[in-house]
């Protein structure tokens, strides 16, 4: 007995001050990741590493990890051996800009930032959290994918990950940062949240790497042209905004919030605006008197919105249509416009489903949305046809029928066939739908429907040329213009340019209130 209690004696048990002295330890190997020859490593690479990304985004001093002392629970291939604490992802929450964001961050210093069961564990966590709480999940990845010593663990963490973004989908805004690799399974979480963000030369996405694909399809790629930022900004549309570095990305994304707001039952920040003279004489002079001369619809939004506000979306992405948030009068808006200087404005497969997306991510989170219209129509041929033309087109069709919020449109140009239907018509339920003048609203162009209309006149002329410029010039007068359109009340107003500014900043004050509703169902069947 007495041995006995020479042995127990032997256990030493650690003081307050040990205990204190323990934490601090703990805490500053917590902050090492991997350790310093890999944080190094990633320095070398041109990146910050998980902590670091933090520190810049957040406010300082309002940072506040959860689960810093997670080790993973893995004991195969010697991982019992390797543990490092938080298990290669920082998970917390903080304010951007004085607002609640959560926030989680992969370090690419421990396993490559490869998923673990626990690791995932704390990424659920967070997003739970995120959802209760109301508040938008900023993901930072860099991570070489699943952790292959896991097995199917792994694998299931990202199914857990899966299913909370789509359930968190149009709840809560959900953005995503590559900030190094994303291979693999791990694309699907940001392909599901509502926009990604890209660093130039560091950060890429594939689903499957170069490697697999010379093994498979015999093609020479390099992990930048196959997944690289600028493949994905401006061939796929898959992330849609492209970052010169990983300073500028995480400036670009605090940015953003500052446009949205925090969940599906907010509205937006409003920014404190003293009104002026709201006319912009310089409207007048944009559009050419040629209506076939193309001019950047950018130029029309920049003397609309509040100075230097517009924040455009997959910028170099189907750049015949402009997406992106402004301020009106101190309040958040979405603007979708055609681009006359890109494809004449023409809509085609992938303007549609990048308009169709912006919308619905307007709409979900209660985003006022503007369209500013000049569309000859759908883009002709057997590509866009065989690609399926019909069905994409009328993603953007669904997407504008469906918001509830208000919507408003200016037609400054042409506004022909089944184009003048799909940008926010007054049929598919505009709230407030104006005209500039020099609008022409018409089933189509002058000449092909004179063509059209009067071609037995024109075979029979003893001068066809001639009479086809007559009846273009006949059908011009009769039908390219906003007067028949305003005549049946498609149009509420037609204005001149200058006024455009002071009639929405008004509008957009008369519908603030607006209350519209879905039939009850559980989801519609959008044409996917």
């Amino acid at each position: 007995m007495a041995d006995q209690n020479n042995e127990h004696s032997k256990t030493h048990l650690l003081t307050k001050e040990e205990k204190y002295a323990l934490l601090a330890a703990k805490n500053e190997e917590a902050l090492l990741g991997g350790g310093k020859k890999r944080i190094e490593a990633q320095h070398k690479r041109g990146k910050l590493t998980a902590r670091e990304r933090i520190t810049l985004l957040i406010d300082e001093g309002t940072f506040e990890e959860i689960g810093k002392f997670v080790e993973h629970r893995a004991t195969d291939f010697g991982l019992d051996k390797e543990v490092y604490l938080g298990d290669g992802v920082v998970t917390g929450y903080g304010t951007v800009n004085d607002r609640l964001v959560y926030v989680y961050s992969q370090d690419f210093t421990v396993f490559g930032g490869s998923l673990s069961e626990t690791h995932a564990e704390k990424i659920c966590k967070l997003m739970d959290l995120a959802m209760k709480n109301g508040a938008p999940l900023i993901g930072l990845n860099d991570s070489g994918g699943a952790r292959i010593q896991e097995g199917v663990v792994s694998l299931g963490g990202y199914a857990d990950i899966f299913y909370r973004n789509t359930r968190a989908s149009g709840v809560i805004p959900q953005i995503s940062a590559i900030m190094g690799p994303c291979a693999g399974g791990a694309v699907y979480s940001p392909a599901i949240t509502d926009f990604i963000f890209m660093v130039e030369n560091t950060s890429y996405m594939f689903v499957t790497g170069p490697n697999v694909v010379k093994t498979v399809t015999q093609e020479d790629v390099t992990a930048e042209e196959l997944g690289g930022a600028s493949t994905h900004s401006t061939k796929s549309g898959v992330t849609h905004f492209s970052s010169a570095n990983e300073v500028q990305c995480l400036n670009d994304i605090k940015r953003l919030i500052s446009y949205i707001p925090q969940n599906c039952e907010e509205d937006a920040p409003v920014y404190k605006y003293n009104a002026d003279n709201e006319i912009r004489t310089k409207l007048n002079d944009i559009l050419p008197d040629n209506p076939n001369q193309p001019y950047d619809m950018k130029e029309v939004i920049d003397h609309l919105i509040d100075e230097d506000s517009f924040f455009e979306v997959h910028k170099n992405f189907a750049e015949n249509i402009i997406v992106g948030f402004a301020k009106l009068g101190g309040r958040s808006i979405g603007i979708v416009g055609n681009q006359p200087a890109s494809l004449a404005g023409v809509l085609d497969i992938d303007a549609s489903v990048k308009g169709a997306r912006f919308v619905r991510f307007c709409d979900a989170f209660n985003i006022p949305l503007l369209v500013l219209e000049d569309v000859p129509g759908f883009l002709p041929g057997t590509d866009q046809e065989w690609r399926g033309i019909i069905t994409n087109g009328a993603k953007l069709l669904y997407a504008f029928a469906e918001a509830t919020v208000p919507r408003i449109t200016v037609i400054t140009r042409k506004a022909y066939g089944g184009a003048y239907d799909v940008m926010n018509s007054k049929h598919i339920g505009a709230d407030m739908n104006y005209a500039w003048p020099m609008a022409e609203i018409a089933v189509m162009g002058a000449k092909g429907a004179a063509e059209i209309i009067f071609k037995r006149e024109i075979a029979a002329a003893d001068d066809p040329v001639a009479k086809l410029q007559e009846k273009v010039d006949e059908y011009t007068a009769t039908f390219a213009n906003p007067y028949r359109a305003a005549r049946r009340g498609y149009v509420d107003e037609v204005i001149t340019p200058d006024t455009t500014r002071l009639k929405l900043i008004r509008a957009f004050g008369m519908l603030e209130n607006k209350v519209d509703t879905l039939p009850k169902k559980k989801h519609g069947n959008i044409p996917l």
